[in-house]
């Protein structure tokens, strides 16, 4: 697997419909989605999802390639879960060998609990590739704005959310580069076990934390050279407004989660 692979918290910029969605529209629909998800139960459920999820891709016109790209580094974890669901989950065997049994019932389980995953990160790739760290930012803190009452310290909140994202994509390239320099000294990073792999990486870590620390530094420095002091009193260059499409949106959201709680409640 590639460092370049890993797409999470990368912004694709465009002019489609979900691009130009309020973000608080892509907020609120990811969490009606995720809330679905979490309460299918059968196939047709899981088969309404996945044509939704299709739509969105296709009307974003974010590549189905550059998806399955960053599904990569999460391949493992996928597999593991798999594996973990065929061998331990109760029910009639149809393989046994000493503790170990495969069962009709962990078949399933696996098969749904990979499309659960898959569709999981799914969704929240389409939510930062279809939407700009500052207008993640700014949604993030209009929803959580009645906090604000209890004293609770949105705005930075939302600030270190969007810095965290934002930065995972340079800190990604900088950890290639530090690699392709430590090849070039003749570091081995591919070849031996898993271990001899691991160890091999330890070396990346002290260079990488000081560039991290550096780049947080530097990044201080300039918010505090533009005299910024939280976010009290501040002003936006870009209002926030809900339009037609985002109603529709939330309303599709709503309508989502019902039809796959109807289906849970029918058992399909």
């Amino acid at each position: 697997m590639a460092l370049k692979d890993i797409t999470l918290g990368q912004y694709f910029p465009g002019n489609t419909i979900i691009h130009r969605l309020d973000p608080r529209t892509k907020l609120l629909f990811t969490i009606l989605y995720i809330v679905a998800l979490f309460s299918a139960k059968g196939g047709l459920a899981y088969a309404v999802l996945f044509v939704t999820l299709c739509a969105c891709i296709a009307v974003s016109k974010i590549r189905p390639k550059t998806i399955l790209r960053g599904m990569k580094p999460i391949l493992f974890i996928i597999i593991l879960t798999a594996v973990l669901n065929i061998f331990y989950t109760p029910g009639d065997p149809i393989w046994q060998w000493k503790f170990l049994k495969i069962t009709v019932e962990g078949l399933w389980a696996a098969f749904f609990m990979v499309l659960r995953i898959s569709f999981l990160i799914t969704c929240t790739f389409m939510l930062t590739y279809t939407t700009s760290p500052i207008m993640l930012t700014d949604g993030l803190e209009k929803l959580l704005g009645p906090l604000k009452k209890i004293h609770v310290p949105v705005h930075e909140l939302s600030m270190m959310m969007s810095i965290a994202l934002r930065f995972i994509p340079t800190l990604i390239e900088e950890t290639d580069k530090i690699m392709s320099a430590q090849k070039a000294r003749g570091a081995d990073f591919d070849t031996g076990n898993l271990f001899q792999k691991a160890k091999a990486l330890v070396p990346l870590l002290v260079p990488l934390f000081i560039s991290a620390f550096r780049r947080a530094d530097e990044l201080a420095t300039a918010m505090e050279c533009r005299c910024y002091h939280g976010g009290e009193g501040r002003t936006r260059l870009r209002q926030l407004r809900f339009q037609g499409s985002d109603i529709a949106a939330l309303i599709l959201g709503a309508a989502l989660v019902a039809v796959v709680l109807i289906f849970r409640t029918l058992g399909i």
